[in-house]
């Protein structure tokens, strides 16, 4: 139980250049916690509201300082004052000043960034590194480990501007012993892959994410592309390293049928499964993340029958780190797993709560950045405490997604003992 002495906000800017929430709490004992919240492209249409300015005149609209003045105003008065709180009831006290169910009043990157901040200053006052802090919280025990990263090499979707139709193109380093030898594995494959991409004429720009994305003509050819690399780094594929896709089928979903413009095709969601069970038959696909649009359960329920049982589905944009939705996929048989997003449920308390539900019914969890992220490495320790078994935070490049690799590197030589599971965290 702790007692804040004070909280500050800023405006900083995140990895896109555009403006977001850093939070400073400050607890009586002078311990003190800071985070920076991040915010997505890919949005799903039942997450929390992240509560922008809408002034022009100011980052086109897109300034924070409302919910900084949200902070300032509404949430410092009723927190700091002579009383003490722990994590849980902290994130009951923030639910109840915005009053709302999507937290739009407030707005969910105030709202977060308070909550992340006072979980940090806690683990500094009981002088805890935060993962083992988050394990407490959590109710993880000695069940915490170090995650898998998926790791997105190759862009294409709303992360690109090519023919590509899925989203992301990962790479996951599953046959390795340590969460070091996982690292060197990705940015091996991920230099290798810039050098086949450069030597065949194709751009080696990066995206948000620090992708790779090339004017490729189809799925097809950059899943080749990222099987090549494999092979040229060494490693062999579907052994040492397997691969994940992160579909975005919300992005492209039209009227009910599934509109893959690269292809040049209008699927019906059964076509469509068919076109995602090909690619499954042909490349070593370990993951399959939004896979069917948010509002197709149906289409959803089709996948998972097919696939479910081979491979791991997540949600995303149909779960939104809710606990309602995730129910419901878990009464319709939706999914095998999900994505966990602090900034799509707005609290620390819910975010565990969602991932003790999904573990509880046998679902994974896969921790998530965003495509605008900051150097904030909380997620990383989240992964571990949790024990979440999976983490997904980009590239091999860009040091908003490197920070979080690092963070875990660090706790790996730090905790020797935890373990690193490889495909037995996935299938």
């Amino acid at each position: 139980m702790s007692r804040i002495a004070g909280i500050q906000a800023l405006e900083v800017l995140d990895s896109r250049g555009s403006p977001t929430l850093e939070v400073d709490v400050y607890l009586s004992d002078g311990s003190t916690g800071r985070a920076m919240v991040p915010s997505g492209a890919s949005v799903g249409s039942n997450e929390a509201l992240e509560l922008r300015d809408g002034d022009p005149s100011r980052f086109f609209g897109k300034g924070v300082l409302d919910a900084i003045n949200h902070i300032h105003e509404e949430i410092h008065p009723v927190l700091v004052r002579d009383k003490s709180f722990n994590q849980r009831e902290l994130d009951s006290v923030l639910r109840e000043i915005d009053g709302t169910t999507n937290k739009s009043k407030l707005g969910a990157n105030a709202i977060l960034g308070v909550s992340l901040a006072f979980a940090r200053a806690e683990a500094q006052a009981s002088d805890t590194p935060l993962y083992k802090h988050i394990a407490r919280l959590s109710g993880a025990g000695e069940d915490v480990r170090l995650p898998v990263p998926m790791m997105n090499v190759l862009n294409g979707g709303a992360h690109a501007n090519n023919r590509i139709d899925l989203q992301e193109f990962m790479i996951v380093p599953t046959g390795m012993n340590d969460f070091a030898s996982a690292i060197r594995c990705g940015a091996e494959v991920f230099h290798c892959l810039m050098n086949v991409l450069d030597q065949d004429g194709h751009s080696t720009a990066v995206g948000d994410e620090g992708g790779f994305a090339p004017d490729l003509s189809s799925d097809e050819s950059a899943l080749t592309y990222l099987a090549h690399a494999i092979a040229v780094a060494g490693y062999e594929i579907g052994t040492d390293v397997c691969l994940a896709l992160d579909c975005a089928a919300t992005e492209f979903h039209d009227n009910g049928h599934y509109v893959l413009e690269g292809r040049n095709v209008s699927f019906t969601p059964i076509q469509y499964c068919d076109y995602l069970d090909e690619l499954v038959d042909k490349f070593p696909i370990v993951s399959l993340e939004d896979g069917l649009a948010e509002e197709d359960w149906e289409g959803w329920q089709e996948l998972t029958s097919r696939l479910g049982s081979r491979i791991q589905l997540v949600g995303d944009d149909i779960f939104v780190t809710n606990p309602g939705y995730l129910q419901k996929g878990i009464d319709l048989g939706v999914g095998n797993s999900v994505l966990i997003k602090l900034n799509q449920i707005g609290t620390l308390t819910e975010t565990l709560e969602v991932i003790h539900l999904a573990q509880e019914s046998g679902y994974k969890t896969v921790i998530s950045h965003r495509s605008g992220d900051t150097e904030d490495t909380f997620i990383a320790d989240l992964a571990v405490g949790t024990g979440a078994g999976q983490i997904k935070t980009g590239s091999m490049c860009r040091s908003e997604r490197t920070s979080k690799y690092n963070r875990l590197v660090r706790i790996e030589a730090d905790a020797s003992h935890l373990e690193y599971r490889g495909l037995a965290e996935i299938v």
